[in-house]
């Protein structure tokens, strides 16, 4: 019997519904809309002990063609918004912000690096850095 995992990926539809239920348990407990597993339990209707066989198990398979994660550094401007204005621009091109690391401002400016997962089907890359060279205070980006 082979003890390393195997991973296999499977239609929903197929599964019996126990494996969608703790993937909806594990959700609600993550998200913080049930306060522990056993509420979690009580509101997808299934047993703990089931939860507790399959939850280490179970997972929703995540586009890696249509996800990607990416790290800008960026020279921002020592003024009032620049942060936040560079940061609606995120917003706006529907990029999760995962990570966002500032420096103390030297000379004026600050290095910023963010690392943001974005879903390149939705998202232009051109467009989404034009909409950073457009905002005042930002001196420099590049992608690291």
């Amino acid at each position: 019997m082979d003890l390393e995992p195997q991973l296999i990926l499977v239609d929903a539809s197929v599964l019996p519904s126990v494996f969608l239920k703790v993937l909806e348990a594990k959700k609600l407990v993550s998200k913080g809309i049930a306060k522990s597993s056993t509420e979690a339990c009580r509101m997808v209707d299934i047993s703990r002990s089931a939860f507790y066989k399959y939850k280490d198990s179970v997972f929703l398979y995540e586009e890696k063609q249509t996800k990607k994660t990416i790290t800008l550094y960026l020279k921002l401007s020592d003024e009032p918004g620049v942060l936040s204005s560079v940061l609606s621009v995120f917003y706006r091109h529907q990029a999760n912000v995962l990570t966002v690391n500032q420096n103390i401002p030297v000379d004026g400016a600050a290095d910023v690096t963010v690392t943001m997962r974005v879903n390149e089907k939705r998202t232009s890359m051109a467009a989404f850095r034009e909409d950073l060279r457009k905002i005042d205070g930002v001196v420099e980006f590049r992608r690291i």
